[in-house]
């Protein structure tokens, strides 16, 4: 592995590089409340094919953290990347959050993608529409209105990170986050400004989502058109997933007619950590 910083639109942004400049490039996005280099046990798994790329995303690590919530919409978030990128497209692969990142690339910035790999991430219309229904993945999210609360950041990083720690952890298994690898995660979340910087990707969201035994049935059309995913696409689900349930990707093939989906047994939410054999395999059968 490799580390460098560089500077996207005026700011800087810290990287992490895996596999020879030559092979392939392939645009790892990291989610909440990752950093770049939790792609490790993935990335060596895949760097005899691609050159890796994984940044701390904005708000993340090393990387620029602006304190305003504003800084945090999609559309700068996007910008980002899409400066990291340049001219030439590339495989983009995304999880979680950095879901959100790369189907904006996809969506908005199409001849940047080449092919799009999506982990236990949505797709922005098959999310809303199943948190609006006021079903189970409404009861799954609600801990987004705790994180968007203001001052959540001061209560996360209380007591050692204790609570961050629980919501990381609720319901899932977290047997990989121990030892030097919680201790790289916490160094991340401890840096100056990073832990609002990682919620304000939260509170910047403009998804609804109604209280606990609510919905929301005034929700506007999403256009398929304009939320279109025309490269092929690749969902790798870890099945095992309390966070984001199967009714956040009902009729993803509505916004991505070339869509393959790969589900993992006996994964979760942190399906990258607890089987990177199967999601790299998964990977590479797709790819060739």
């Amino acid at each position: 592995m490799r580390t460098e910083t560089v500077t996207l639109n005026g700011q800087p942004f810290f990287l992490r590089r895996w596999g020879e400049e030559t092979l392939p490039k392939l645009l790892m996005l990291h989610g909440f409340p990752e950093y770049g280099g939790s792609w490790s046990d993935l990335a060596t798994r895949l760097e005899h094919r691609f050159h890796i790329i994984a940044p701390d995303q904005r708000g993340y690590g090393q990387s620029w953290a602006p304190a305003d919530v504003s800084a945090y919409t999609t559309s700068e978030l996007v910008k980002d990347m899409a400066a990291l990128i340049g001219d030439d497209p590339l495989i983009v692969l995304g999880h979680d959050w950095g879901a959100a990142v790369a189907y904006g690339l996809a969506m908005f910035r199409p001849a940047l993608v080449q092919k799009l790999i999506i982990m236990n991430g949505v797709h922005p219309a098959p999310f809303q529409r199943a948190m609006a229904a006021g079903g189970p993945q409404t009861e799954a999210s609600q801990y987004i209105h705790y994180l968007r609360k203001d001052g959540s950041e001061d209560h996360l990083a209380a007591d050692n990170y204790a609570k961050l720690q629980a919501l990381f952890s609720a319901k899932m298994d977290m047997t990989w986050l121990t030892g030097p690898t919680f201790d790289a995660y916490l160094a991340e979340w401890s840096r100056p400004g990073r832990l609002r910087g990682m919620v304000n990707w939260y509170r910047a969201s403009p998804l609804q989502v109604p209280q606990s035994g609510q919905s929301l049935p005034d929700l506007p059309a999403f256009d398929p058109a304009r939320l279109q995913v025309r490269c092929p696409h690749l969902l790798i689900w870890g099945s095992d997933d309390t966070a984001l349930l199967p009714a956040a990707t009902e009729r993803l093939e509505d916004f991505a007619p070339d869509l393959t989906r790969v589900e993992i047994a006996g994964a979760d939410h942190w399906l990258h950590h607890q089987k990177p054999d199967e999601v790299a395999q998964a990977i590479l059968d797709w790819l060739d």
